[in-house]
């Protein structure tokens, strides 16, 4: 089995050939497909996320290394553990909900394992996709995705579930509620094709670059933003009285600010990008503006089955996605970090 792994962090991953595990009692071994890459993976190859002012936050001791990363992972059954049954076959096609928690813990049993405080999220806590194997402890955390090709099935397992899960926290929007979506990256890039689908209204993205905004219309916004422009925020509000929602994908300082500032009154900020940094709000404008901020991380496993279940019907129409090869895996960390990468890359093994 090969794969590539962070062995010190900030480092390039080194790449390794172990014996391939053999599954027991419920496990499943998947060979891997195709496996999407996401800026998270930036961070714990970094070993950190930065808190701005707060410092970091070190992710050292829940990152146990080595550890092939890569947590979006779709492909095809390899081998059954014992105490699987008839619940899957070998060569059956699936996409792999990574967000895996301990299973007994009253947040796992209330369908929530994404937010399990001992987590075993594939890629994160154990090994996930960078390789051509990944060893998944139960069938239920496996999901059919024909018709769908596999190097798109699997970007649904994060940026799809990502952008589906903070747009769900929404709610039906009114036909003239203005969202905005902050952030035409490649999890923004699937809120603004789910937008419409999720809450009844097509999204209005902003994005510092050109060529995000562009890739942001062609995916479905109703219309675009520069959050650089001169007194953006401001035009804003003023030709719209404010969004009534804003979800930042990006998590930067600037970001979470803009989409702050373009709240209308009653409106909902739902922070979903972990860029980084820190920022001061006014207290006042909480109650004066009755307005709401909100985290989102991920999505559930019942959240992932109902966002498969649309995606399989063809709701969404096709996920354009750049494939590289598994040897690529470090290069395109770094162009992730470095902005070079726009929409959605996924290493094929």
């Amino acid at each position: 089995m090969r794969s590539f792994k962070i062995t010190a962090f900030g480092e390039p991953l080194a790449n390794t050939e172990v014996e391939t595990p053999t599954p027991t009692g419920t496990e499943v071994l998947v060979k891997v497909g195709a496996c999407g890459v996401c800026h998270s993976d930036v961070h714990i190859r970094e070993g950190f996320f930065d808190l701005g002012s707060a410092g970091r936050m070190d992710l050292s001791r829940g990152v146990p290394l080595p550890l092939a990363p890569g947590h979006e992972i779709a492909g095809v059954v390899a081998a059954l553990g014992d105490g699987v049954g008839d619940a899957l076959s070998v060569g059956e096609g699936c996409v792999v909900y990574p967000w895996i928690g301990c299973g007994a813990c009253e947040t796992c049993g209330s369908g929530n394992e994404q937010l399990c405080s001992r987590p075993r999220n594939l890629g994160v806590n154990v090994d996930g996709g960078y390789g051509d194997h990944v060893l998944v402890p139960h069938p239920r955390y496996l999901v059919p995705f024909a018709p769908m090709p596999v190097a798109e099935a699997c970007t649904y397992a994060c940026s799809g579930l990502t952008a589906f899960s903070a747009l769900k926290k929404l709610g039906t929007l009114g036909r003239g509620d203005p969202l905005v979506i902050v952030g035409a990256g490649g999890v923004g890039l699937a809120a603004v094709r789910l937008a419409e689908t999720v809450t009844g209204v097509a999204g209005i993205a902003a994005d510092i670059a050109d060529a995000s905004r562009d890739a942001a219309l062609a995916a479905g916004a109703r219309d675009v933003l520069d959050p650089n422009a001169p007194d953006a925020a401001r035009e804003f509000v003023k030709a719209t009285g404010g969004a009534t929602a804003v979800v930042d994908f990006v998590g930067s300082a600037e970001s979470a600010r803009f989409g702050f500032d373009i709240l209308g009154k009653g409106g909902t900020l739902v922070i979903v990008g972990l860029f980084g940094g820190s920022f001061e709000l006014p207290v006042p404008h909480f109650p004066l503006r009755e307005i709401t901020v909100r985290g989102s991380y991920v999505g559930s496993l019942p959240e992932f089955h109902a966002l498969m279940d649309l995606a399989r019907s063809g709701r969404f129409g096709s996920v354009a996605v750049e494939t590289r090869p598994l040897d690529q895996a470090d290069a395109t960390l770094y162009d992730l970090k470095n902005g070079r990468v726009s929409g959605r890359v996924v290493l094929v093994p």
